[in-house]
């Protein structure tokens, strides 16, 4: 079958490929082109989706799939990027003297766009520093503040597919990029001319592992003395986690994790899950039949860039995952009893038990938006977290997600409580005692039409629902609108009757549509804590099923 090729688009796909520096993509867009203009209707279709426009810079930077042409990963949209930032931060009055850091996980290509981003910021007139080797994000994150530096990229997709890679970008206060920044950046990035005028200089400085040995003191002095006594299974998810985890946790004195040595190395191909996401179905099976197998205590794991942490722990029908919520209480427990003293914060999509526990502890909490972009800024950040397995217990030295400092604090938590004959489990009933039981849970729902998701939101909006759940809906906040505390995002808040909400929202980094479930059920002292958890499945599955219909999803 034959099609007629668009000449702007043939045009397009031959200037990029007589600028684009890199063998492997210019030879795939060689034939890729050669096959549209050849009249393949598959080839023309794949062209047209790489040229539809280009990667939205924002303020999660870039993320999408390795391939040529400027909806793609690649080097030609890396050097942009870079020539883009470096522009935003001389502007800003950055010069000579002024370090960007830069770091990189071990996804396909993290390394070669890490050494032309340095290449970039040298020809530019300021120092690059890159990171030793490939490392965690918050090791980043924490070397922006300790080095002084006026930025910091980060070569990761996170927990994406292996097919993606992504590059985030934070300024000089350790915090990833937030409007205006985000669109004045990308404006530098539209200017930027042809990729040959982009001055290139030296390869930057590499960074000595001092740097990482002040990581790992600042995550060693957030531990007290105390247990140890702790069997801990651990995977990085073939991720970069594994050897900060591995020596954190000697440093701390805890014994060495049994670790499921499959997804130890990094492979930047995942081949033991289909998504590396340890809230994706399937990616935490190794760890816990390696857990079942040892008899072990406690699982964490960590997703490929270490910013996050999951934990999984024994219970009567085997071995269960924490919610991201549980482990933020836990930890915002852990920290109060510590007498950890300032803001507790999450985001609106999180439990709202993180309030009421800082409240009980004469403490100051917030909301903010979704990610740490928002939630590490905020002035004296005690602890903050996020439903999806991101915990900043450390804001003094990372104001991001760090999965490797909360690893070790739930370690802590859970050797001390098994010192004491307890769990995890039984803090966690002990929390639902005092504030109420705070049932969470989420519907996600993927799109391969992107016109699906707005179509979803904009039934919402024009037709809200009265009642979700057999709860009476008292309140709806249209957030596009925003508010005094929140700037505004695409997302609708749905206060129901008894302390339930429901958050509607796309997500920022995948074509899907979140909706983050909150059901409050006090506890009889009489019933106890299962009983709550029976009423609040109950209760959790039923407003489900009403947010789907009236979504349309």
């Amino acid at each position: 079958m034959s099609t007629v090729t668009p000449t702007d688009l043939l045009d397009r796909a031959a200037a990029w490929l007589a600028e684009d520096p890199d063998p492997v993509t210019r030879s795939a867009l060689d034939d890729l082109l050669s096959r549209a203009r050849a009249g393949d209707a598959v080839a023309v279709a794949d062209l047209a989706d790489r040229f539809r426009g280009p990667l939205e810079f924002g303020t999660a930077g870039l993320r999408g799939a390795l391939g040529a042409g400027p909806h793609r990963m690649n080097r030609v949209v890396v050097t942009r990027a870079a020539a883009g930032l470096v522009a935003y931060l001389k502007e800003r009055g950055a010069g000579p003297g002024d370090a960007v850091v830069i770091g990189y996980d071990a996804r396909h290509n993290s390394d070669v766009f890490a050494r032309d981003t340095a290449e970039v910021v040298t020809g530019a007139g300021l120092r690059a520093l890159l990171l030793p080797r490939t490392l965690p994000t918050p090791v980043l994150a924490f070397a922006i503040r300790d080095l002084g530096c006026v930025a910091g990229v980060m070569v990761t997709a996170s927990h994406n597919p292996p097919q993606d890679n992504g590059y985030k970008v934070y300024l000089g206060d350790g915090s990833q990029i937030i409007s205006p920044a985000d669109a004045e950046i990308a404006a530098q990035i539209a200017a930027v001319g042809a990729l040959a005028d982009v001055p290139r200089g030296g390869p930057g400085e590499i960074l000595g592992d001092d740097l990482v040995e002040r990581y790992l003191a600042s995550v060693v002095a957030l531990v007290d003395d105390g247990p140890r006594d702790l069997s801990i299974v651990h995977t990085s998810l073939h991720g970069v986690g594994g050897e900060m985890v591995t020596r954190a946790l000697a440093a701390t004195g805890f014994p060495a994790p049994a670790v499921v040595e499959a997804q130890a190395a990094p492979d930047p191909d995942f081949p033991t899950v289909s998504f590396p996401n340890p809230e994706e179905p399937g990616a935490m099976d190794l760890a816990l039949a390696l857990a079942a197998e040892r008899d072990a205590d406690l699982v964490v794991a960590n997703d490929p860039d270490a910013d996050r942490c999951a934990v999984a722990v024994p219970g009567p029908h085997g071995w269960q995952m924490l919610r991201g919520d549980e482990v933020g209480a836990l930890l915002a427990h852990h920290l109060l009893a510590k007498g950890r003293r300032g803001t507790y914060a999450t985001s609106i999509v999180s439990s709202s038990l993180l309030r009421r526990m800082a409240e009980a502890a004469g403490q100051p909490s917030a909301e903010t938006l979704t990610g740490f972009k928002w939630i590490g800024r905020l002035d004296g950040l005690a602890f903050g977290y996020e439903e999806a397995l991101g915990y900043c217990v450390d804001p003094a030295h990372v104001k991001d997600k760090d999965g490797v400092s909360a690893l070790v604090m739930v370690c802590e938590l859970a050797a001390r409580l098994k010192a004491e004959g307890r769990t995890l489990v039984d803090l966690l009933d002990e929390i639902a005692e005092t504030h109420g039981l705070h049932a969470t849970d989420q519907l996600s729902v993927r799109f391969d039409d992107l016109a699906g998701i707005g179509a979803a939101m904009e039934r919402l909006r024009n037709a809200p629902p009265a009642t979700l759940g057999g709860l009476a809906v008292e309140r709806v906040d249209d957030l596009a609108l925003g508010s005094a505390d929140l700037p505004p995002t695409d997302g609708l808040r749905y206060t129901l009757a008894g302390g339930a909400r429901v958050v509607v929202r796309p997500s920022g980094t995948e074509p899907k549509v979140k909706c983050y479930l909150e059901v409050v059920v006090p506890v009889d002292p009489e019933d106890g804590v299962d009983a709550a958890r029976i009423a609040a499945v109950g209760r959790l599955d039923a407003v489900k099923a009403d947010v789907r219909v009236a979504a349309g999803l």
